[in-house]
């Protein structure tokens, strides 16, 4: 009932920049999910507000300047200028209405103190239109490290070269040392990020408040040490792209085996080979992946095809969602040799024996199911030299379809249906008139059942016992 009488003010402050900046986020300044916030009455005027600023931070209202953020057309979140006297004037709640026009619960600030070298607060300084507010960020290839430096006004007619001191004093840097500066412009959908020129005014480099300057020293060409991102757009580019995938061994869908941090960019080379390298492999090859079902929570049914998307992202996205999981697979044969072979899993059911074995059998996609039974004779004893073996297709115990020999066995689906193979003797097993029935005849599904007092809603429990029986129409 009084929520609305309220409003949300959150305060960013300088030290919310160091301490996010290169551990929480990497780009723009903060996140303004994770500093102090403040539950305000809307009818509160804002100088009131200062002075509970002031009791928080031990930062007197006289020396507290605040600035608006806004959002700009790139989808950066910037302070974009600081309140003015009238404006300091009004309620929280009016404030709220001219920061906001989505009309927001939240009035979003950032906090601009000035300290002197006793580290007392000053006041703030005069800002005029030609004063430009810049945000610094240091960047260190060795370490791969970013941190948030500073900020400054400088004078749009000014010049990099103007504040190359203060930089260097801010980074701990010798006053000699020569640095490199670029703009951070954005990072959605692609990371911007451009490198400024020195000579150029800042004007001209079309920098205005709340821009972000990231600076590292210049790359020396002869100083021997190597590293994977020599410069600021290359370490963005890597932390935009970065990321961390768990993978699974298919045979354990359930449970994370390793996890490994790629780049979104990897191809599927690059990933294969990293999986490889993980698992100690010599050939990347015999790994295969498979993707994940984000609204199932397993494995996509079918594998992904060697080189069969372009880059990781791919292997990660399903439909609307990106996952973070892949399973894999060591084949016994590189997956570019394994894609020209189909392979069946294959039910025995031996004449006289209960025992029922699955044989894998991997053949080349233009074999026939005559082809399937040669392979199979060599792995299985056949209860009498003369035995015969037909192959069937099963499903929820019952038979659908005897595949005829000539049948290719590309199409054939062994993923929801049982390939039931079982022997039939040449003398009396299969009956003439079961082979080839005349157009009156029926052949009728046999399957075995038995009750089942463990049962509750269904009384009945089926068996995997299955024969055909010929019915024979009387013709009178």
């Amino acid at each position: 009932a009084e929520a609305h009488l309220y409003t949300i003010i959150k305060i960013a402050r300088d030290e919310d920049l160091k301490e996010q900046t290169g551990k929480d986020i990497y780009f723009d300044l903060v996140d303004h999910e994770k500093v102090r916030s403040f539950r305000i009455q809307k009818q509160l005027p804002f100088s009131t507000f200062k002075e509970e600023v002031a009791k928080e931070y031990g930062i007197p209202v006289q020396f507290q300047r605040f600035w608006l953020w806004a959002k700009r057309q790139n989808h950066t979140y910037r302070p974009n200028r600081p309140l003015n006297p009238h404006e300091e004037m009004q309620s929280v709640g009016q404030l709220r209405e001219i920061s906001n026009k989505a009309q927001n619960a939240e009035l979003k600030l950032f906090l601009e103190v000035e300290f002197g070298l006793d580290l007392q607060p000053l006041p703030p300084p005069e800002k005029s239109k030609e004063d430009i507010l810049l945000f610094f960020k240091l960047y260190n290839p060795e370490k791969e490290v970013l941190c948030f430096v500073g900020r400054l006004f400088v004078k749009a007619l000014g010049k990099p070269s103007d504040i190359l001191r203060k930089l260097t004093e801010m980074a701990g840097f010798t006053p000699d040392e020569e640095i490199e500066l670029y703009e951070e412009i954005k990072f959605e959908p692609n990371v911007m990020c451009e490198h400024i020129d020195k000579k150029l005014t800042f004007r001209a480099s079309q920098l205005e408040d709340g821009d972000i300057v990231c600076f590292q020293k210049s790359p020396k060409a002869d100083s021997g040490t190597q590293v994977r991102y020599p410069d600021i757009p290359s370490f963005l580019e890597y932390v935009h792209n970065r990321q961390v995938v768990h993978f699974r061994s298919l045979e354990k869908p359930k449970d994370d085996e390793f996890c490994l941090e790629l780049s979104k960019l990897h191809t599927y080379d690059d990933v294969v080979e990293r999986v490889a390298r993980q698992l100690g492999l010599d050939d990347p090859a015999k790994i295969r992946l498979t993707s994940h079902n984000c609204y199932s929570q397993q494995p996509k049914p079918q594998p992904i095809r060697y080189q069969g998307v372009e880059h990781l992202l791919d292997m990660l996205v399903h439909y609307n969602q990106t996952s973070d999981i892949l399973y894999y697979e060591v084949l016994d044969i590189p997956l570019p040799e394994l894609q020209f072979l189909k392979t069946l899993k294959v039910a025995f059911h031996h004449a006289t024996k209960e025992e029922v074995v699955i044989h894998s059998i991997r053949l080349p996609k233009n074999s026939t199911i005559a082809d399937v039974i040669i392979d199979l004779k060599t792995k299985v004893d056949l209860s009498s030299p003369t035995a015969e073996l037909r192959v069937l297709e099963v499903f929820y115990h019952k038979i659908y379809k005897i595949f005829p020999l000539h049948e290719k066995i590309e199409n054939i689906n062994d993923q929801y249906w049982t390939l039931r193979a079982e022997e039939v003797c040449k003398t009396n097993d299969v009956p003439e008139e079961e082979k080839n029935p005349s157009q009156h005849d029926r052949l009728i599904h046999v399957y075995h059942f038995t009750k089942d007092p463990l049962q509750n809603q269904s009384r009945f429990r089926i068996l995997e016992i299955l024969f055909f029986l010929l019915s024979v129409k009387v013709r009178l």
